[in-house]
């Protein structure tokens, strides 16, 4: 976080109202936002899903000219072509499921925070919305570790995954992606200290399918520390981590800093 945008969360809302031609006009319709990462610590992400093939590839090359890096999500394999005929040139990066794609030029490289996001999924099928929140929180600079099938069908999972994650990693904040009856991030909560997301995946079938439980039993959950995000929205849960582990490795970097001053002025006492 720059210290403009802990000075100034509105200059672009005031410039708006004092009557500045505003920028991120494209001709079909669509207006994107390439100030939003100063503002908040994270870009506008490009919804994909119910976007022509127009609107897309002209907030994609708005933002590419603009940011040098873009991400995009909820991506139809029938768009996932158009993009990369369009920007064959631009390097990209995809999950797995090529649902969540980043297009990024070669010299807007990620800047590390030293931010640490853990992620756990409850079983193999909610990999996709867990890959989508890696994706995102390494493109916000965080460094992401991740340990699939460890659900509450197999509790013993769990002890070797938060062992590495939270006792010797030492997680700031921990994604927990869970379909089904979606207890897992509940479970996880009462474990740990450190913050955690439940991310629940529409995985499962018949009453309280397609990723209801899941959200109603996280919602529900009676173990404090636990914060929620819809159905299958790995976005929201990446960004959500990013931010809160990038603030945790701002504020180290400020320990490490004034503990580094303390020692300097520490030695220089000692040698009059």
């Amino acid at each position: 976080m720059t210290s403009e945008w802990k000075s100034d969360p509105f200059q672009d809302l005031r410039a708006a109202l004092e009557g500045e031609e505003l920028s991120g006009r494209t001709n079909p319709g669509v207006w994107v936002d390439p100030t939003r990462r100063r503002r908040t610590g994270v870009p506008e992400i490009v919804l994909a899903e119910g976007k022509t093939i127009e609107q897309l590839l002209a907030a994609i090359d708005l933002l590419l000219e603009r940011e040098g890096r873009v991400l995009v999500s909820r991506v139809q394999p029938s768009q996932f072509e158009a993009i990369r005929t369009r920007f064959a040139s631009v390097p990209v990066r995809t999950a797995p499921s090529k649902r969540t794609l980043v297009l990024r030029r070669d010299e807007c490289a990620v800047q590390p925070t030293g931010g640490r996001v853990g992620i756990l999924t409850a079983g193999a099928a909610d990999r996709p919305a867990a890959e989508e929140a890696q994706l995102v929180a390494e493109e916000l600079g965080c460094l992401v570790r991740v340990v699939h099938d460890v659900g509450v069908a197999g509790l013993h999972r769990l002890v070797p995954a938060l062992r590495d994650l939270v006792s010797e990693w030492d997680a700031d904040v921990l994604i927990v992606a869970a379909g089904m009856d979606g207890v897992l991030p509940s479970v996880v909560a009462g474990l740990v200290s450190v913050p955690v997301i439940g991310l629940p995946t529409p995985v499962g079938y018949g009453i309280g399918g397609q990723g209801e439980a899941a959200l109603y039993s996280m919602l529900q959950s009676c173990a404090p520390g636990l914060v929620v995000v819809n159905i299958d929205n790995g976005v929201g849960a990446g960004a959500a981590a990013a931010k809160i582990a990038n603030r945790c490795a701002g504020q180290r970097r400020q320990r490490e800093s004034s503990d580094e001053a303390a020692s300097r002025a520490n030695r220089s006492a000692s040698f009059r």
